[in-house]
């Protein structure tokens, strides 16, 4: 897609858009026609950099390994054994190693070693230009949330949040059933297959039935980004969040910043994924569970809600398409999202 047209399918008329040296007023994302990035073909390549914290090169090696197993080569990024106390790399080490994989042409898609804390200091240092005329996959989660959001609000460019380097078993022969299946479903993502996943129930479901934009990650990662460049668009969307290692009072704080800063009010759907919670403080109990403090902040709106879904810092966590079309189905005996 040239330049020309790319800039003719995403924006109407408005702001300056330096980037691409036009100049438009009110740029929009055309939040209807998501830009997909090509899927992958047998013996296209996949970077593995670090735009967070750091990884050893030995620590990638399974994940390498099973990765060419499928069909695709892998290009190691400067920054995988580099470490700068809890960053892989400096910034600048970061900024440009990640650049380097967003223009590099022969790159198909970005593999993101591992999550940790850093991708919101180098986000700003990025130029995105080369890569929103020719667009390819961005893969990973936790603190990946930061580019999935900034790639969807900023170029309606569609990301892929799932499992990192970090998370593909030694062994894959003794590895767990699920651990296999949400590695292969990043593979599945990349292919072109249209994903689809069904759940049980849990009886604090609201039912309903949804289409919309999948967009959504890390919910602390989320809430740091209200009121930036970064900031996601939620009207119409299926909106999913997980989170890890937080207080009941702090994923309370959170989800109000969600309500008051109208991410809530034109949800097409409300997916709740995995939430490793701390416990209280002796004396300082909370007194509310996690469905206590999402259904308080829903109440007033009418569309469904799913509780449990497979997505988070846990074993069972599925690629998921961010910024495509799915259709999410909540009702007594199953709960279903696909791809459409």
């Amino acid at each position: 897609m040239n330049r020309k047209n790319f800039l003719s399918s995403v924006l109407t008329a408005g702001t300056t858009i330096p980037f691409l040296g036009f100049t438009y007023a009110d740029a929009k994302i055309n939040k209807q026609s998501p830009i997909i990035p090509p899927y992958l073909q047998n013996g296209d390549s996949i970077g593995i950099t670090c735009p967070a914290g750091y990884i050893t090169i030995q620590e990638i090696q399974p994940a390498i390994q099973q990765i060419e197993s499928w069909g695709f080569k892998i290009r190691i990024g400067d920054t995988v054994g580099k470490k700068d106390f809890t960053f892989g790399g400096t910034d600048d080490e970061r900024a440009k190693d990640f650049q380097q994989m967003l223009d590099d042409p022969d790159i198909k898609a970005i593999l993101c070693a591992r999550g940790g804390y850093g991708a919101v200091r180098i986000i700003d240092r990025l130029d995105f230009s080369r890569f929103a005329q020719k667009p390819k996959w961005v893969i990973g989660f936790s603190d990946i949330t930061v580019i999935h959001c900034h790639l969807n609000r900023n170029f309606g460019i569609a990301s892929i949040h799932s499992k990192m380097c970090n998370s593909f078993p030694d062994d894959w022969p003794t590895a767990e059933p699920i651990q296999v299946e949400t590695i292969l479903s990043i593979r599945q993502a990349l292919s072109g297959e249209q994903m689809k996943y069904s759940i049980d129930p849990d009886s604090n479901n609201r039912i309903g039935i949804a289409e919309g934009l999948l967009i959504g990650g890390n919910l602390k990662t989320i809430e740091t980004l209200s009121g930036t460049k970064s900031d996601i668009d939620t009207s119409g969307k299926i909106l999913f969040v997980e989170d890890t290692g937080e207080y009941l009072y702090s994923i309370d704080r959170m989800f109000w910043n969600l309500k008051r800063t109208g991410k809530l009010d034109k949800l097409a759907a409300l997916i709740i994924g995995g939430f490793k919670i701390k416990p209280d403080d002796p004396g300082e109990e909370f007194g509310r569970t996690l469905y206590d403090i999402v259904l308080e902040k829903v109440k007033e709106y009418s569309y469904p809600v799913c509780f449990g879904f497979p997505v988070g810092h846990q074993k069972d966590n599925y690629a998921l398409k961010c910024g495509i079309k799915h259709r999410m189905e909540v009702n007594l005996t199953s709960v279903s999202i696909r791809e459409i």
